[in-house]
């Protein structure tokens, strides 16, 4: 007979054949979680949708479910236990705001057989997805439960005004409770499909002090590394301007917000998909996706990272495709083509005494700046800094910039015209400076064919200006002794019309049909 350990610390343990949660095997942990959801939920369909009041976000609903059933309740081989459901209508509203409707939330979270993931951080807590990828379901604190219902109405408000955001969505806050013992789990969303494998994982903080996985992290299959080991490891992720800035506005508006409810210690959870390693593991197996299946786009509103960094929508619609899986095009320094996944996690942390006594030790040990717990406002700066100098960057655009040759003042191209009139000129008493000005005489001399043209006069002669872009434009000069003169209806010219513009100069001649570019 097989013995399972108790844990009274609330951390996961696994013994000969299964984890335990609080003295609670995971197989009757999976099979509450989905008889309470499932009865709760399709216990709010019967409830007319209406607008969230301020005191929905404080109700708890309660229900009572032994095993050998009720007139409300099914009957199931686990022990009996108290579910509990708080602020339902609140949550409601949360998720038909990302477009979840009850049958589909139903469905992935009670037809289909949950999955335990492995838990990589320090938490202790226990992660199940969802078999269609859509939802991930965490065990969480006392002091984590409270504070995301303390947070509620704020989180609302945020939600409202900008649904497209790297902040964890939470879709379901619930308790169950079984001999004395209250195991609490929030349902959010999900940051890294399982069908796309991801061959880089990284949880970033913006700090240095013990940011660098552990030997026993790093023998895993797919660890996931830190801020240290990034830098080891990466030259920064390229994106192009737009995405880059999109991406920037988006962290920089959901750190405002964090900063705001006095959070820190959150982090950035990223994955990172080989284009280029991909293709040669699908020819190596035959396979698609992370675990072999054929990837499956999410259904869920915003939540593939492309759809939630800022922007009008067009450029996420376009690429969550099922390839993707939603993820943002970047590469790498060596020019690797990627693709990025990424969400904010681990947000139920405040700023509160605890945290405050824990930098505090770490000050007078470390360096105080570089410790993961922080003051919030210190911490979003650091956090910010980090991504946009470190982690993201912005590719430099590579191409020829014209500017230095469109950038010729009038007065240069006067002094030029002037210095070929004056060779003209004296070119009339010496032979050799007429010879070097019958190589401007025609248009076709400029070829290097002959031409029995007469040499040009100063009013003879104009320049033709033209700018190579979307709505082309010129300007015409006539050359005369003494100044350029505007034959054109405009009174001024400004030659540095635009930096990607190129500017071709033409000698025009007014008994001639062809223009001769000479520069």
């Amino acid at each position: 007979m097989s013995t399972t350990s108790e844990n009274v610390t609330g951390r996961p343990r696994s013994t000969g054949k299964e984890k335990t949660y609080k003295k609670t095997t995971s197989s009757a942990l999976k099979g509450a979680i989905q008889l309470g959801i499932g009865y709760t939920v399709g216990n709010l369909t019967s409830k007319p949708d209406r607008d969230v009041l301020m005191q929905d976000f404080y109700v708890v609903e309660s229900v009572f479910l032994p095993s050998e059933g009720s007139n409300l309740t099914p009957a199931h081989h686990y022990p009996d236990f108290r579910f509990k459901t708080y602020a339902p209508l609140a949550f409601r509203y949360f998720r038909d705001l990302f477009g979840i409707k009850p049958d589909d939330y139903l469905y992935s979270l009670v037809n289909e057989p949950l999955i335990e993931l492995v838990n990589p951080g320090a938490s202790g807590s226990l992660f199940y997805l969802t078999s269609d990828d859509e939802f991930i379901i965490k065990t969480v604190q006392h002091k984590e439960a409270k504070f995301l219902q303390r947070l509620l109405p704020g989180y609302y408000m945020n939600l409202n005004q900008n649904p497209r955001t790297l902040l964890p969505k939470f879709y379901g806050l619930y308790c169950i409770q079984s001999g004395g013992i209250n195991i609490r789990l929030v349902v959010m969303n999900n940051v890294l499909p399982r069908s796309v494998k991801m061959h880089y994982k990284y949880d970033l903080k913006g700090s240095t002090y013990k940011r660098r996985a552990s030997r026993k992290e790093r023998e895993k299959a797919c660890p996931t590394y830190k801020d240290l080991d990034f830098q080891d490891m990466h030259n920064g992720l390229y994106f192009d301007a737009e995405t880059y800035n999109n991406l920037m506005k988006t962290l920089q508006r959901d750190c405002r917000v964090l900063e705001s409810f006095k959070i820190m210690d959150y982090s950035l959870l990223l994955g990172v998909h080989v284009l280029d390693q991909s293709h040669r593991d699908l020819g190596d197996s035959g396979q698609a996706g992370g675990d072999g299946r054929r990837p499956v786009g999410q259904r869920v509103l915003y939540s593939t990272a492309m759809e939630s960094i800022q922007g009008d929508g067009r450029a996420a619609e376009a690429l969550t495709t099922d390839d993707t899986m939603g993820g943002i095009p970047a590469r790498t320094h060596k020019d690797e083509k990627l693709f990025i996944f990424l969400g904010i996690i681990d947000i139920l942390q405040s700023y509160r005494f605890i945290k405050k006594l824990e930098h505090s030790w770490k000050a007078l040990v470390y360096d105080g700046d570089s410790v993961s717990v922080h003051r919030p406002g210190f911490y979003a700066s650091r956090f910010l800094k980090f991504m946009s100098t470190q982690v993201f960057r912005k590719t430099q655009s590579i191409r020829y910039s014209p500017s230095k040759r469109t950038r010729t003042s009038i007065s240069a191209l006067k002094s030029s015209s002037q210095e070929i009139l004056s060779s003209h000129t004296d070119g009339e008493h010496e032979e050799d400076r007429r010879d070097r000005l019958g190589g401007a005489r025609s248009l076709a001399s400029l070829d290097g064919q002959g031409s029995d043209m007469k040499p040009l006069k100063a009013s003879d002669i104009q320049v033709l200006l033209c700018f190579r872009d979307d709505a082309a434009s010129s300007s015409t000069f006539t050359l005369e002794d003494s100044a350029i003169c505007l034959t054109s209806e405009q009174s001024t010219v400004d030659v540095d019309h635009d930096e990607g513009s190129d500017l071709d100069v033409y000698l025009v001649s007014y008994d001639s049909v062809t223009l001769k570019e000479i520069h």
